[in-house]
C-alpha cells in the first residue's frame, strides 16, 4: 500500500546500521539532538576534538545532523549502548585520499572500551565497502587514551603536526597516524586464525 512505503527522509535518516558486541552504531537523526548537545557541551571533549565548539549547543546539533543527512557516504555513526546514545564516531571525507576517522564519547562513557570498540566497526565498515587505500587518524599529545585507541585499531603513528581546535581557539601538537588497507587487512586475517585452545 501508498501509505506503507518509506517517504525519502525514512529512508535517509535509516542509512545502515551496524550492530557489534556490547553497541549499535547508527546515523542520527534529529530525535538524536538533544542527547548530542548533552552529551558534547564538555569541555574535555571539546579540547580533545577538533571541530566541536565550546559551548556545544542544540543547534549546533541540528547542523550536524543536517550535514550528515545530505552525505551520500553515510559513515558517520551515533554510538547507542543499551538504545541510549554514548557518542559519535565515523569517517570525515574532506581528503578522499587521505579519509579520517574521528569519535568523541560522553565523559561517562570513557575508559570502558567502547570507543575502540566503535572505532573497530567503522574501520572495517569503510575498508569492505569502500575503495579507500588507507585511513588516518589523530590524537592531541596531550591525550594518550585517545592514541591507545587507535593504536589498538591498528594505526601507527606517523608524526606531529600542528592542528587547529576550535574549542582552544588554538593550534596545539596532534600525533598523527595512518592504517593502511594492507596493514588493516593483515590485522583481519591474524585475528580470524587465532583460536582459543582448552
Amino acid at each position: 500500500m501508498l501509505q506503507d512505503m518509506p517517504t525519502p527522509t525514512m529512508r535517509e535518516a535509516s542509512g545502515c546500521v551496524l550492530e557489534i558486541e556490547r553497541l549499535m552504531l547508527r546515523r542520527p537523526t534529529l530525535a538524536d539532538v538533544r542527547a548530542i548537545a548533552r552529551l558534547a557541551n564538555d569541555r574535555r571533549i571539546a579540547e580533545n576534538t577538533r571541530r566541536l565548539p565550546h559551548p556545544y549547543l542544540p543547534d549546533h546539533a541540528v547542523e550536524f545532523v543536517r550535514a550528515l543527512a545530505n552525505n551520500p557516504r553515510g559513515t558517520v555513526f551515533l554510538i547507542e549502548k543499551s538504545h541510549t546514545p554514548i557518542g559519535v564516531v565515523g569517517i570525515d571525507w574532506r581528503e578522499p585520499d587521505a579519509p579520517e576517522l574521528g569519535y568523541w564519547l560522553g565523559v561517562d562513557y570513557w575508559g570502558q572500551g567502547f570507543a575502540t570498540e566503535a572505532a573497530r566497526a567503522v574501520i572495517d565498515f569503510a575498508f569492505e565497502e569502500f575503495d579507500t587505500e588507507q585511513l588516518v587518524s589523530g590524537a592531541r599529545v596531550s591525550n594518550p587514551a585517545s592514541r591507545n585507541i587507535l593504536e589498538k585499531c591498528g594505526f601507527q603513528w606517523r608524526g606531529v603536526e600542528l592542528h587547529r581546535f576550535e574549542a582552544i581557539a588554538s593550534s596545539t601538537p596532534v600525533d598523527c597516524f595512518r592504517l593502511s588497507r594492507s596493514v588493516w587487512s593483515s590485522l583481519k586475517s591474524w585475528a580470524s586464525s587465532m583460536r582459543r585452545v582448552r
